[in-house]
């Protein structure tokens, strides 16, 4: 049975440690564990690896925790809005791996379904092949990527039962299923926690056997990139 805790804090004070390998969902600024990352800015935990489509921007998301130099290694797709990751990337201090997104994906997906390994052709005669299995199918080549896992997962949901079944608003959903499904404890942040039976079973996009942990949060959520059209 899911437990519900009051906030953050609570819900991850006894998981934090240096060295996890934390996934985190969201996408740009869109859908990301606003609460849970700042808990663990105020950790200090150290030694991270983040397995994430990007790190957040300077100063919000994933990106404060680059302020402390919390994480170690990235797993991303794209990095691109962060100069304080390019920094870091330039001074080797910290570690990426870049992963095609869809690549990404899938890893995590295989990662959650117990699937140790896929070929793929994305990514053959890139740097991404570089070093990675290579095998013809049918003609064509294809490198074999493994499959993610991590320690802990924290994502964010629009709205959960008190039995951990949570629905996620349209794009907000982003990686966030997935990730649910291939970390040993899942931690889920939502805007409204309602009874059971409240939620329309065919509307739930990820069932509360995936979830370990159930607060209900408090968010900002930052545009990434505000644009906007001129008046004539």
């Amino acid at each position: 049975m899911v437990k519900i805790f009051n906030n953050a804090h609570e819900a991850l004070s006894d998981i934090l440690c240096d060295g996890l390998t934390i996934m985190a969902g969201g996408f740009g600024l869109c859908g990301i564990p606003e609460n849970s990352i700042k808990e663990i800015y105020n950790s200090d935990k150290k030694d991270l690896t983040v397995i994430s489509n990007n790190c957040g921007i300077d100063g919000f998301g994933l990106g404060i925790l680059l302020e402390k130099r919390q994480i170690k290694k990235m797993l991303s797709s794209y990095v691109g809005e962060n100069k304080l990751f390019e920094q870091q990337y330039l001074n080797k201090e910290i570690e990426i791996e870049f992963n095609p997104q869809g690549t990404l994906a899938e890893r995590i997906r295989a990662g959650g379904a117990g699937i140790a390994g896929f070929y793929t052709k994305t990514g053959v005669g890139t740097i991404v092949a570089e070093g990675k299995e290579h095998k013809v199918f049918n003609g064509e080549t294809y490198i074999l990527e493994t499959g993610l896992l991590a320690d802990l997962a924290i994502i964010k949901a629009q709205k959960a039962d008190k039995a951990g079944n949570i629905i996620f608003n349209k794009t907000a959903r982003n990686f966030s299923p997935i990730m649910a499904t291939a970390a040993k404890v899942t931690v889920v942040e939502v805007e409204e926690i309602v009874e059971i039976g409240e939620l329309d079973p065919d509307h739930i996009h990820t069932p509360g056997i995936f979830v370990h942990r159930l607060f209900k949060g408090n968010f900002e959520k930052r545009i990434e990139r505000v644009t906007n059209r001129e008046k004539k």
